[in-house]
């Protein structure tokens, strides 16, 4: 029976119509009361940006799924910014849990900084909630689509599984975001890890085509190569090679996990 009094946050960076944005709302409803705010539009690769050029119209909107109508809120922004709309204007009080998700498209190694999911949550850890930001791997070609043929059922089953666990653990200090990963054959039987971020780009950037540069363009991008060659216990290797959800901790505390005296010493060394 779902718990009423638990406030989950829901978002993404696909948009307020995107499949993946509704399995997740269905998996969630299952262990609390779902607010849904999400971009207006397709957001991806937004980071945790906060655009002045974004007019944060909010617009109430009755969605039908599965039969289910659902009142939601379509924020005209970035998804770090309906998660301030959310939080300052829109819940009832701050949430329990946020969780961004599901994406069309692995969030691996270090373009998390890129992703408008990740983005999201790391805007709520700001806010001191716990947040969990949730990604399917798919071909490229559905990245910025609403593909029917991206099946979520088990990534639908690992939102909500994680979703209790984060509501029912305290994490340590460091830990403000859990950042889950599912492959695109996983099954709700498919084991999962705790990984570490992996430094390497897994989407590689691909130079504009064009003739001449007042032609519009956009940097592109593809799945690098060698994905097998990561080392163990990476988000990469667990997902490519291991075939795992990979489940990743993230800090907001973006410090080098190195001794600052030592550092500091070599600084003041070539001085």
């Amino acid at each position: 029976m779902t718990d009423k009094s638990v406030q989950i946050l829901l978002t993404n960076d696909d948009g307020i119509r995107s499949p993946g944005l509704w399995a997740a709302a269905e998996a969630l409803s299952e262990i609390g009361y779902v607010h849904v705010v999400a971009p207006r539009e397709q957001f991806s690769g937004a980071g945790r940006s906060l655009p002045t050029s974004s007019d944060g119209i909010i617009q109430t909107q009755e969605i039908l799924v599965n039969n289910q109508t659902w009142k939601v809120h379509a924020v005209g922004g970035t998804p770090a910014q309906a998660v301030l709309h959310a939080i300052l204007e829109i819940l009832p009080r701050p949430p329990d849990l946020v969780v961004a998700g599901i994406n069309f498209g692995e969030n691996v190694g270090s373009g998390v900084t890129i992703s408008g999911t990740v983005g999201a949550t790391l805007e709520a850890a700001s806010y001191g909630v716990p947040s969990m930001a949730i990604s399917l791997e798919t071909d490229i070609r559905h990245h910025y689509s609403y593909s029917d043929d991206v099946d979520f059922s088990a990534a639908r089953y690992f939102a909500a599984y994680f979703g209790r666990l984060i509501l029912h653990n305290r994490f340590p200090a460091d830990v403000d975001v859990l950042k889950v990963e599912i492959p695109c054959d996983a099954t709700r039987e498919t084991p999962w890890v705790v990984t570490r971020l992996s430094r390497r780009r897994y989407f590689e950037p691909t130079t504009p085509e064009r003739l001449s540069w007042e032609a519009p363009a956009k940097v592109g991008y593809r799945l690098g190569d060698d994905l097998d060659q990561d080392p163990p216990g990476t988000d990469v290797y667990a997902l490519s090679v291991q075939r795992m959800v990979a489940v990743t901790p993230l800090s907001i505390d973006l410090t080098s996990r190195v001794d600052l005296g030592d550092f500091e010493k070599l600084l003041r060394s070539s001085i």
